[in-house]
């Protein structure tokens, strides 16, 4: 069992935020590969399918950004699953917008849904950052995360979710390096800091 989580905040109000961008990544996964539907477990809304033979739960922790840990707590010992098999999406404010990065354990660089993650199943878990671009001050950074995305920002976050989810076979397998390069190929084209 692998478990594919994404974070966000639950309700309507919160889910076109750029904080959300994770909750947006699995569901396109889950859209994708066919998965079952939605059942509260685990103190948020899991789905469980089958990602290029893996079988797979999609987890969104209905628990708030910052009790994220929780839920994903649950699910890890309900399923017994290590922590390497454990891949959690999640906005990136220090990475450009369409440009993502798995990264493999490391610290919560003051996220506090990975603070959340990190004190209830440890720092090994695999990461995919999804850059939402920095507001430019710090001052700015709260109510930038929590505000809707631009309408603008339609243009490279819908191929963006797309390929997160026409590639996410290779992330069941283990394969971060060929999705990461997957996801740049599909995403060619996309550059939202391209001049025209």
């Amino acid at each position: 069992m692998i478990l594919f989580a994404g974070l966000g905040n639950p309700g309507s109000k919160y889910e076109r935020h750029r904080h959300n961008v994770g909750f947006m990544a699995v569901e396109r996964i889950r859209q994708e590969h066919g998965f079952g539907p939605e059942r509260n477990r685990f103190q948020g809304l899991a789905s469980e399918g089958r990602i290029g033979g893996v079988r797979a739960l999609v987890l969104k922790p209905m628990t708030y950004m910052n009790e994220s840990g929780r839920s994903l707590g649950a699910a890890q010992q309900f399923f017994k699953i290590p922590s390497e098999d454990i891949i959690v999406f999640h906005d990136e404010l220090d990475l450009a917008p369409g440009k993502l990065r798995v990264k493999a354990g490391g610290g919560h660089a003051g996220h506090n849904g990975l603070r959340s993650i990190i004190s209830h199943i440890g720092p090994d878990f695999r990461r995919v950052r999804i850059g939402i671009d920095h507001p430019g001050d710090k001052a700015r950074v709260h109510g930038y995360v929590l505000s809707d995305f631009a309408k603008a920002d339609a243009d490279w976050l819908a191929p963006l979710l797309d390929s997160i989810g026409d590639n996410a076979d290779c992330l069941a397998r283990g394969d971060d390096a060929g999705f990461m390069n997957r996801v740049a190929i599909d995403m060619r084209g996309h550059d939202p800091k391209a001049k025209d």
